[in-house]
């Protein structure tokens, strides 16, 4: 698995100015993906579907200001991610070590969810429980930052799409699995296992012990057998120095990567909408259409199977007519069923049109990663990420704000939900304005 080549079991490495060509395992590559199975768990369940409905219908005061906490939470989450991911970057490429940071934010992101097993269903819990969801969120979108640098080293070029789309899709066939556990084991059944107080909802709590167990299991084999290609750095003081430097140096002459920049723009203003799509996708469903937690998870494994499916068929087609048409094209389709998703009064329509969203989600999130990994400089693939998770992050307060405002102002989820749709479309319009990188370079200037 992995953009390794069937007939020799192995992956080439890419060359380097200061390296010889090195064969990696297909065990690399494929760890790398399955730390995606492994992350999925905590945003499947604890983001987007399981406690997000949960803290909003059972632990704040009322569904609406549960919106409006949720939102505000998720909010300061991005903004903090926001401003430390490009330092932290800079830093780590001059560190020469990806993994321990890796390593460290990963463990945060666990004991995060392990201590969601806590909150009860009172609004006394309300403070605890959005720290919680913070601190997690935080260190898991920190840890994505090292996790993608990993990339460019594991695959050629002209296959940095394939493995990218697979570690997305081995991501949402995580995030399936682990919410069919979560449905049939623990809360849609009569007799939850070890005995779980339903009246405490002891049964919907311990998914997030379930999504702990997950993540620290299923990541445990990219730090063995992936390798770090960062070459032995700097003693930290130092690195903590040049990264800065480099870092605003990189700041400076923006215009030396000024098509990164517009790339970076474009990837704000898009991954907002989706981040944003993804906090509200089971409160939305929760309030506008009355599903209960149970028909929320349902809906969760549906979508993760269309969401899979097209990660992984996207993956060729990224390869062959680039990662730009790729994210235009579901950008597009994505604004065309989300469109109609906000005007349907049916459940069974927005089941159907939910669905059919799954498919191009994907592709967006696995195209834009493969697009970085080819424009990034070498020896600068982290603190490029560092950028690109600040791109993601810089205004991701904004649509989570917006949504809630809006949801407030009007009392209306449909009319909070339409702003999303806004950013896909601005996001859509800057992309058409980038230039794809030949293969031959990854610089993008």
């Amino acid at each position: 698995m992995g953009g390794g080549d069937s007939g020799t079991g192995s992956i080439v490495q890419k060359k380097r100015p200061d390296s010889k060509p090195a064969q990696l395992s297909l065990l690399a590559p494929f760890s790398w993906c399955l730390y995606d199975w492994a992350n999925s768990a905590f945003s499947t369940l604890v983001v987007t579907f399981v406690f997000a409905a949960y803290f909003t219908q059972s632990v704040a005061e009322t569904p609406i200001v549960g919106t409006a906490l949720w939102g505000r939470t998720v909010s300061l989450a991005a903004l903090i991610v926001a401003l430390s991911s490009p330092v932290l970057g800079a830093i780590a490429d001059k560190t020469g070590s990806r993994k321990p940071w890796l390593g460290g934010f990963t463990a945060i992101s666990v004991l995060a969810a392990s201590m969601l097993w806590f909150i009860e269903p009172s609004p006394s819990y309300a403070l605890l429980a959005l720290f919680l969801v913070g601190l997690g969120v935080v260190a898991f979108d920190l840890a994505a930052v090292f996790y993608n640098a990993l990339l460019p080293a594991l695959a050629p070029p002209n296959k940095i799409g394939r493995l990218s789309g697979w570690g997305w899709g081995a991501g949402y066939a995580g995030g399936l699995v682990c919410l069919l556990i979560a449905l049939l084991g623990l809360v849609r059944t009569d007799a939850p296992w070890f005995g779980l107080d339903v009246d405490r909802a002891e049964h919907v709590r311990a998914t997030m012990l379930l999504v702990a167990v997950w993540f620290g299991i299923f990541s445990v084999p990219i730090f063995l057998y992936t390798p770090d290609p960062g070459r032995a750095g700097r003693p930290i003081g130092m690195a903590i120095r040049c990264g800065l430097r480099e870092l605003f140096s990189t700041l400076r002459n923006v215009r030396r990567h000024r098509n990164i920049a517009k790339f970076l723009v474009a990837r704000m203003l898009y991954t907002d909408g989706l981040n944003t799509l993804f906090s509200f996708a089971g409160i939305y469903a929760a309030g506008t259409f009355g599903m209960t937690v149970s028909e929320i998870i349902r809906f969760g494994i549906v979508l993760n199977v269309t969401a899979g499916l097209g990660a992984a068929a996207f993956a060729w087609i990224d390869d062959w007519i680039g990662s730009k048409k790729t994210v235009l094209i579901s950008l597009v389709c994505l604004i065309i069923f989300g469109g109609a998703l906000l005007l349907v009064e049916s459940k069974t329509l927005f089941w159907l049109l939910g669905s059919a969203i799954g498919i191009f989600v994907g592709p967006v999130q696995a195209a834009s990663r493969s697009f970085m990994a080819r424009l990034a400089p070498k020896d600068m693939e982290t603190e490029m990420f560092g950028l690109f998770a600040f791109s993601g992050k810089a205004t991701a307060f904004l649509g989570p704000f917006l949504v809630s405002t809006v949801t407030l102002q009007f009392a209306s989820q449909r009319l909070g939900m339409a702003t999303i749709l806004c950013l896909f479309v601005a996001g859509l319009l800057v992309l058409l304005t980038v230039a794809y990188p030949t293969t031959q370079s990854r610089s993008g200037p």
